[in-house]
């Protein structure tokens, strides 16, 4: 599948290619780009604050993580407990930009140590891979792929804030299980005039449990899809357009299937003010084919809204979304109206000192309440604060406090530990080489 999306971009970026007239005829100049706004790009807000943002360099690093958490729930017969969790990673990064290219590379293998609940134990991996090619100054298209094996929710990566609806999300969070999670996405931009820009693009993930005991009630989950966008430049800073998305969710669990297709048309509007702020609106209607095991498919209507902000300085770093759709919910067997915000935010208080805080909030309706094999929704609200000082050049050191809180009471594996409390801190060491200097 992924094969095929890379191929169908390709294919898309050199349509355009081969039409393209020298420069000073009819296309745009060459140093007056276009934008690719928030709600077409399904890139996430940078979390860095502007003095932290480094590009061009080799990088490795190693950090030592010791935290308590108070609820560990291991399957649905035990009782959750509280234990004292001991982590160590390493990681490896590669940033290299050339006056067409943008290559991005993370890898970060780790172990995981439980005090008492042993069984839990487990090794760690995340790996994420981007590419940007500018084939001319108004064409260019990217591709982005991240994996991750894990057995712990507090040691995933974190994903940021996005303004889009694109990217497919886990919407139920299982903090102790075995998984892996794949998720690739591909986007092609081509602007064809001083104002006016086309672009199309593909998503495709995987959510898999390894371990059934372990997620009672939760479904492994595939899910694809495409869009097109056309997006008109109204002034230096303002943006209107149109996208259209397709997206097609099947999950499994156990003997019962369920299938989500929809189809949205949304119109946005994006404005940046002083290149250090932005804000970005879209909605439209959506279209919803249900299907499940136990009901026939059913076809209906409904809206979707998106709405995000998001604010960097050389000290601050800030994003805010909130979304309102319906869609098939990672984790989850069934379709859902979905209700979701997020929230990130960091600031350099001093030049060793660091403050930052995460809080993401999603509530799951299922479309279809008389559904029984299906699962009826609920709620997901976590939250991290933390605080960071640098020790020299290349070490830090990090204290924080996570807070996790479903309701989902037809899932054994998530109804038995709703509230999980943790303490954490770590100390890490960062070594980045220049490139091209």
């Amino acid at each position: 599948m992924i094969t095929r999306i890379c191929l169908c971009l390709v294919l898309f970026a050199a349509i355009p290619a081969m039409s393209q007239v020298a420069p000073g005829a009819t296309g745009p100049p060459a140093d007056d780009q276009m934008r690719t706004p928030p709600p077409v790009s399904g890139e996430a807000y940078p979390t860095a604050t502007g003095s932290e943002t480094r590009s061009n360099y080799l990088g490795a690093g190693l950090s030592v993580n010791t935290a308590y958490n108070d609820n560990v729930f291991t399957g649905g017969s035990t009782k959750p407990t509280g234990d004292e969790v001991y982590a160590i990673a390493s990681s490896f990064s590669l940033d290299q930009t050339t006056s067409r290219t943008h290559r991005t590379f993370t890898y970060s293998p780790g172990f995981t140590f439980y005090e008492h609940t042993n069984a839990l134990n487990a090794m760690n991996q995340n790996a994420t891979v981007g590419f940007q090619y500018r084939l001319s100054p108004h064409l260019m298209f990217s591709l982005r792929d991240s994996f991750v094996q894990s057995s712990n929710v507090f040691d995933q990566p974190y994903g940021g804030i996005s303004g889009s609806t694109q990217s497919p999300t886990e919407s139920v969070v299982a903090p102790f299980a075995s998984q892996r999670n794949d998720a690739a996405s591909g986007i092609v931009s081509y602007q064809f005039a001083g104002n006016a820009m086309i672009g199309g693009g593909g998503t495709f993930a995987i959510n898999n449990y390894t371990n059934s005991a372990q997620t009672t009630g939760l479904s492994n989950s595939k899910s694809g899809g495409g869009s097109a966008f056309y997006n008109r430049r109204l002034s230096a800073a303002q943006y209107i357009g149109v996208t259209y998305q397709y997206s097609n969710m099947r999950a499994n669990s156990m003997n019962e299937q369920s299938k989500t297709e929809t189809q949205t048309i949304n119109s946005f509007y994006s404005v940046y003010l002083k290149h250090i702020l932005s804000l970005s609106v879209s909605g439209g209607p959506q279209h919803v084919n249900d299907a499940e095991s136990t009901l026939a498919a059913s076809d209906s209507w409904k809206p979707s809204i998106t709405a995000s902000v998001g604010w960097q300085t050389s000290r601050v770093s800030c994003a805010v979304s909130y979304s309102r759709t319906v869609s098939g919910a990672g984790g989850l067997l069934g379709t859902f109206k979905s209700t979701s915000a997020g929230a990130s935010a960091r600031w350099q208080l001093a030049r060793t000192w660091t403050v930052g805080s995460t809080f993401s909030y999603t509530n799951n309706t299922s479309v279809n309440p008389l559904s029984v094999s299906a699962s009826q929704g609920g709620r997901t609200l976590s939250g991290t604060v933390l605080l960071q000082r640098a020790l020299g050049e290349h070490f830090a050191a990090e204290a924080g406090y996570s807070r996790l809180n479903q309701s989902y009471p037809d899932i054994s594996s998530i109804s038995a530990a709703p509230n999980i409390d943790r303490e954490y801190i770590s100390v890490s060491y960062k070594l980045r080489r220049p490139l091209g200097r």
